[in-house]
């Protein structure tokens, strides 16, 4: 139900767009996420955005990432730019509270220094 893609490797200070597609009726109703994990931690919220696009990040992210959606297309973006190190994680899309299940497969972002 939920595919996440657009992960890679990128220098410090590049760009990458991330894209969630999901079912119709998961995209319609929910408030959608973008969360992040790295080995050893929980995962965490990156970013969330509203069925209307009202917008919500984490700090660490503020002014670098911006987050999006497609509700024609049931696609969910995010546009990470000025990428740091420690933006390296796998990248995960779900609703914000997080209850779809299971877990997309997520897609790995690597950010060399």
């Amino acid at each position: 139900q939920l595919v996440e893609s657009g992960g890679g490797l990128v220098q410090a200070g590049g760009s990458l767009s991330l894209s969630c597609a999901a079912s119709k009726n998961i995209f319609n109703i929910y408030r959608m996420a973008w969360y992040r994990q790295t080995p050893g931690k929980q995962r965490e919220l990156v970013a969330s955005i509203t069925s209307g696009g009202n917008t919500n990040y984490v700090d660490s992210v503020k002014g670098r990432f911006t987050i999006s959606r497609d509700n024609v297309k049931n696609t969910m973006y995010l546009q990470m730019n000025s990428l740091k190190p420690e933006d390296t994680a796998v990248y995960y899309c779900n609703s914000y509270p997080a209850t779809i299940s299971p877990w997309g497969q997520g897609t790995q972002v690597t950010v060399s220094s």
